[in-house]
């Protein structure tokens, strides 16, 4: 996708977040930069909240009665809003609570599962090196459990996957391919393409972790290819305790239940169980109906601001961050310098000054950022760090934002006399 940098009117869509116009320590105005961790509500989100408690609040699918029938109406609801954000049939949308659970599950059901979609042992996982812990520890367990082998993509030294082995790391005992789509600590966006294309040459399955991508540019699971696409709410305007699975039907429909109990069953004897049909297969017990509920006001208010914008302002935020970022002395940027094929998460070190104490430094002049291996450790091992700082931006965030960061971290300089 080519975006054309483009500044949002960000004083306006201000007004709806009431977070950011709160003040820190006494009297510092707050500059939120930790948007890749989690980013804040605007009050059409709060409202939903607060509206389905007052006035819906009630387990779906299973009453007749009036506040049960609005209940599932406005969950199932957000289904539909969910699934035209990503262009997909509503009955290909799982909701879970997160993208770590979302993705735990697809681990957990391909190594339960039988031919021809089941990993079974001698088979190879393809992942990389840049991988949150999310899309490295259950493939993990599930390697170690059926004696699958894991295999990566290593990293090159401006923060990009090294595909230079391509064809040998993806070849015909690959059973499974997941991949990061924008990495969260070095903000590189991967080329699914070219992976995809070489994955389903071998029949290898994929498996995309788009938490950082679907808060951020269009995502239309169609053209991307894959097979599987987990994302999560908290980080694209809506509440936490709600992700997203996408999967292919066909897939859904023969893979095994993850979690067994109510709600995802169709008969149940002492025998023997038959399951619900797709999604309910995969959403087992009270689902996270009041954060359903909100994350459709999120999907509402990032389609009436239009996804290509957001990613037009991201970009050329990243754009004047990177540039002022380069101006000061002592600061290595972790990932690509250049806004090419980048996210809007910039992570970087500063001397010999330990992320922590940068953090820390900035909060006290109300700059929030954040420090460590930002659950993506073996990058920091790859780069010879113990931690980064990251900044990280969102359709809100503002050039003067990035000029207070940047002043602060000459607060941090002269804090520690560098």
């Amino acid at each position: 996708m080519i975006v054309t940098p483009q500044f949002l009117d960000t004083d306006r869509i201000r007004e709806d977040f009431p977070i950011l116009h709160r003040t820190v320590h006494g009297d510092k105005k707050l500059v939120y930069l930790d948007n890749a961790a989690t980013s804040q509500s605007p009050r059409q989100v709060i409202d939903a909240i607060v509206e389905y408690y007052s006035l819906h609040n009630a387990n779906v699918h299973r009453g007749i009665h009036v506040l049960a029938e609005e209940a599932t109406a406005l969950y199932e609801g957000g289904r539909d809003k969910v699934a035209a954000f990503i262009n997909a049939p509503r009955e290909e949308v799982v909701f879970t609570k997160n993208s770590s659970e979302a993705l735990n599950l697809v681990a957990n059901v391909l190594g339960w599962a039988g031919e021809p979609y089941g990993i079974r042992p001698g088979d190879e996982i393809v992942i990389s090196e840049m991988e949150h812990h999310s899309n490295i520890v259950p493939w993990q367990l599930t390697a170690e459990r059926i004696g699958a082998k894991l295999r990566w993509f290593g990293i090159t030294d401006e923060g990009r996957l090294d595909l230079s082995n391509l064809d040998e790391l993806i070849n015909e005992r690959t059973k499974v391919v997941s991949l990061v789509h924008i990495s969260n600590i070095l903000g590189t966006v991967n080329p699914i393409e070219t992976i995809v294309k070489r994955a389903h040459e071998v029949g290898a399955l994929v498996v995309l972790d788009a938490s950082q991508s679907a808060p951020h540019m269009p995502l239309d699971v169609t053209e991307l290819g894959a097979d599987f696409v987990a994302f999560t709410g908290h980080k694209m305007l809506g509440p936490t305790g709600v992700g997203v699975l996408w999967g292919r039907r066909d897939l859904l429909e023969e893979l095994p239940p993850f979690l067994g109990g109510g709600e995802m069953i169709q008969t149940v004897t002492m025998e023997k169980s038959t399951y619900a049909g797709l999604p309910h297969k995969y959403e087992a017990g009270t689902p996270p109906i009041a954060e359903v509920v909100a994350l459709g006001a999120a999907v509402d208010y990032l389609d009436a601001i239009g996804m290509e914008n957001v990613a037009a302002h991201e970009h050329a935020i990243t754009e004047y961050a990177l540039k002022r970022l380069q101006e000061v002395d002592g600061l290595r940027i972790i990932g690509p310098s250049t806004n090419e094929d980048r996210g809007a998460a910039i992570s970087f070190t500063l001397g010999d000054i330990h992320p922590h104490d940068v953090g820390q430094v900035l909060d006290e002049h109300g700059i929030a950022v954040r420090v460590g291996h930002h659950c993506a450790r073996p990058v920091c091992v790859r780069f010879g760090i113990p931690a980064t700082t990251r900044a990280s931006f969102y359709l809100y965030s503002t050039p003067a934002e990035v000029d207070a960061l940047v002043d602060g971290l000459d607060q941090v300089k002269r804090f520690f006399g560098v």
